[in-house]
């Protein structure tokens, strides 16, 4: 079976670290596009680069084969390295420590099954289309979140 191709460009952003927080994400297929942001009044630059990528997996309607590209390290060596080894180790990290977004990153596993998923890093704010795209998303995620009192 031929899998629909999609490219989705993924970024976090934080206002404060924690602080409030966006993720933006800019999807392509064949001729279409879709921009998706969002934000929450307090998280973290990690929790945000992980949550671009949950929502761009939620926003498929079918199996694909995508390629997410991210300026996060931290998400892209996650997915494509530690989250084996993790899973592996009944989702502890060396010396049983606890990993960090756990719940973020079980969601990002099951997701990623449905899909042929591929993670790809990119330097960030270097011109990249794409890239400088989902980071206007992001940061129109903080941006229209509420402001609190």
């Amino acid at each position: 079976m031929i899998l629909p191709k999609v490219i989705a460009y993924t970024d976090g952003a934080c206002s404060g670290n924690p602080g409030p927080g966006g993720w933006g994400a800019w999807l392509q297929f064949d001729q279409h596009q879709k921009e998706l942001w969002g934000g929450e009044p307090h998280s973290t630059n990690q929790r945000m680069e992980l949550q671009a990528a949950i929502e761009v997996l939620k926003a498929l309607n079918r199996p694909c084969a995508i390629t997410i590209i991210s300026d996060s390290k931290y998400l892209v060596q996650g997915m494509n390295e530690w989250i084996h080894g993790w899973k592996k180790a009944g989702w502890k990290r060396r010396g049983k420590q606890p990993i960090s977004n756990l719940d973020q990153w079980q969601e990002l596993d099951q997701l990623a099954a449905i899909h042929q998923a591929t993670w790809q890093w990119i330097k960030g704010h270097a011109g990249h289309d794409g890239n400088e795209r989902a980071d206007e998303l992001a940061r129109r995620g903080v941006a229209e979140l509420p402001v609190q009192s």
